[in-house]
């Protein structure tokens, strides 16, 4: 084997830049769809993932900030439609895809259009609930456009038989779902308009997939509901599914059995109101025929008022009906006068002198003697307690000293003496004793050596 000249011979990272010129040179943006996987965001907002599908892998980045620029949020599994340029990563020799746009493939972008569509009718007033219009009270004739093969239309004709077999209900044959489905549902919506056969119109589908309901996110389908002169139900797909048609009918039906039933009575009710204003209407006739009566029998009155025998009999009459109500209203006068007078009778007898005399006296017996009682003890009270007091009085008392042989001396003007230095010689004196009084005169006086 020849020797390589030293020209020839390639660093790895020059035989890696070779690479990636190459690849860039020969692809420079490529679309690709596959399905996420090995998805990692790390802290610096990049985003890295392999795009796959059953036979192969290729790796991919995303870098900031168009990984944040993103309208969804990428995921294991999730199928997306990818825009970048190949390239080589010099430093591990690996060959990946940068890319510059993402968006999600299949439904998810259908649902990206569908959200886009949505807020842009939204915001031309396309949806505003005041130019909603309100159904007929009672629709005489319907129009259903739908498939004449499918099971909502078949839902939608046997609820009609069941509620209100009265309905005219027109089946309006257009396709729902493929291509030209919606070109085909406008222009039958506006044949029907224009025809001005119908009170209302529903457009009905049975539920699947966002692409199966496509042709009802159509935008030219949203406008010409809105511009319809005839009320519009729209009832597409399932309970949980939305479509443009749904915003901009005058009413959303979940179901095409709900919207039937939206559209028409039940009989039962309508039987039973019904009978209510058979009712009513019996009620009334009845009084209307007795106001008649009423007013022939015045006008019969006023007719025989101009005659005196029928003027003098009906005279009669009334004064007899008041004599009547005169004896009855005496009757009842009377009656309660007498009892009246029987309570009266029964008062005054049980207040008569006689028997009000006989307790009083009874009463006076019985407290006469309380009086007596009383007295007594109250003397007797005090004269223990008087003679109390003479004890503690003659306890006291001088005259009980005087008694005991002693006499008190008292000069003429009443003072007592006391002492012998009291009194002058020749001072008169009286001496009180116990049986009377002595007039003494002084002679001398002497005090006791001990004082």
């Amino acid at each position: 084997m020849p020797a390589a000249s030293p020209e020839h011979v390639l660093t790895p990272s020059q035989l890696n830049t070779l690479a990636r010129d190459l690849l860039e040179g020969a692809f420079p943006s490529v679309w690709v769809e596959g399905e996420l996987g090995n998805v990692s965001r790390p802290s610096s907002g990049h985003l890295y993932f392999t795009l796959k599908d059953e036979r192969a892998q290729v790796r991919c980045a995303m870098f900031r900030p168009k990984s944040t620029w993103l309208r969804f949020q990428p995921r294991e599994g999730l199928r997306v439609l990818a825009r970048g340029r190949l390239t080589l990563y010099e430093a591990r020799g690996d060959y990946q895809l940068v890319l510059d746009h993402m968006e999600e493939a299949g439904e998810g972008a259908l649902r990206r259009a569908f959200e886009d569509l949505k807020a842009k009718l939204a915001a031309e007033g396309l949806f505003d609930a005041a130019r909603k219009r309100p159904l007929p009270h009672y629709v005489r004739r319907l129009g259903v456009l739908t498939s004449p093969t499918g099971a909502a239309v078949r839902d939608v004709l046997s609820v009609l038989a069941r509620r209100f077999p009265l309905v005219e209900a027109e089946v309006l044959p257009v396709p729902v779902q493929g291509d030209g489905a919606a070109a085909q549902i406008v222009a039958m919506l506006q044949r029907a308009a224009a025809s001005g056969r119908y009170d209302a119109l529903l457009l009905a589908r049975g539920g699947g997939s966002l692409e199966d309901l496509w042709a009802f996110n159509d935008e030219r389908l949203a406008r010409a509901i809105a511009a319809c002169p005839v009320p519009v139900v729209s009832a597409v797909g399932h309970e949980t599914d939305f479509s443009l048609s749904d915003f901009a009918a005058d009413v959303r039906a979940p179901t095409p059995s709900v919207a039937a039933e939206l559209l028409v009575p039940h009989r039962d009710d309508l039987l039973r109101r019904l009978h209510a204003l058979q009712a009513r209407l019996r009620t009334l006739q009845a009084q209307r025929l007795r106001q008649a009566m009423q007013r022939a029998d015045r006008a019969a009155l006023r007719l025989n008022a101009l005659r005196p025998r029928a003027r003098l009999d009906l005279l009669c009459r009334r004064q007899a009906e008041a004599l009547r109500r005169l004896d009855a209203a005496w009757r009842r006068r009377l009656e309660a006068e007498r009892a009246r007078l029987r309570h009266a009778g029964a008062v005054l007898r049980a207040a008569h002198p006689q028997r009000r005399l006989a307790r009083l006296r009874e009463r006076l017996g019985a407290v006469s003697a309380r009086p007596q009682a009383a007295v007594a003890r109250r003397l007797a009270h005090d004269a223990l307690r008087l003679r109390a007091l003479a004890r503690s009085l003659e306890a006291v008392s001088p005259l009980a000293t005087v008694a005991r042989g002693y006499s008190i001396l008292q000069r003429e003007d009443g003072h007592v003496v006391r002492s012998a230095h009291e009194v002058a010689p020749g001072e008169r004196l009286r001496a009180r004793l116990a049986d009377g009084r002595l007039a003494l005169r002084v002679e001398s006086g002497e005090e006791d050596a001990a004082t």
